[in-house]
């Protein structure tokens, strides 16, 4: 880890269209910052997705996070973070997640990290028609390997289940691949997982996307 103090962000956009036996429209977007000082670091993001086949919306995402962590050593931290999800495909009107436990560093080098973390949350949503507030544990890891001097691989996942239903948990997942094409603009290619396990009515467990786009790094 760097004891640097500036921020590090990226912005990122795609999008695809088909015409003729089939017309689709699919457009994201993502942006991120990361600040790391000597024993403080802060994570922002917000990412989005809009979609239509032959004039039928099929995707309509919109995430944000901010994470705080605290460092008692170089690779023991703790850390407190908040999520906020809207899914208009999965009929989630809204989804708020806070989180607060421990993280250590299994892996701290300079071209690759890999960190764990636990603890305690608490979510509350709004599922089709149904309101619920209930206390969860959440299980994270993330990943970050520098492959080459351009480009970059990098996985995060969390398991969130709730504490007294153990039948009512979430997956997220997300493994990417990055690479320069310019000084400041990357080509980025990653998968998406989201597995709930009591969705609402009619609606499926798994939604997995296949995204890429370019990113402008500053």
């Amino acid at each position: 880890l760097t004891n640097a103090s500036a921020w590090e962000s990226s912005v990122g956009l795609g999008f695809s269209m088909t015409r003729g036996n089939s017309d689709t429209m699919l457009a994201m977007a993502k942006v991120q910052t990361r600040r790391r000082a000597a024993a403080n670091e802060w994570l922002l993001g917000a990412n989005g997705a809009y979609g239509e086949s032959d004039s039928v919306k099929n995707r309509e995402t919109l995430h944000g996070y901010g994470q705080f962590n605290h460092f008692f050593t170089e690779r023991f931290y703790d850390f407190a973070r908040v999520d906020a999800l809207h899914d208009g495909i999965k009929d989630i009107r809204y989804r708020f997640t806070g989180s607060a436990g421990l993280g250590y560093f299994l892996v701290e080098r300079t071209n690759f990290t890999y960190a764990l973390e636990a603890g305690p949350s608490l979510v509350t949503e709004r599922q089709g028609s149904e309101d619920q507030t209930y206390a969860a544990a959440r299980f994270a890891s993330r990943l970050e390997w520098k492959i080459a001097p351009n480009a970059r691989l990098w996985h995060n996942a969390e398991f969130i289940p709730q504490v007294n239903q153990a039948n009512n948990y979430i997956v997220n997942a997300e493994v990417g691949i990055e690479t320069a094409i310019l000084r400041d603009l990357s080509l980025q290619v990653f998968l998406q997982d989201n597995y709930v396990n009591l969705p609402a009515p009619r609606y499926k467990h798994n939604d997995i996307r296949l995204l890429s786009g370019l990113s402008y790094n500053f």
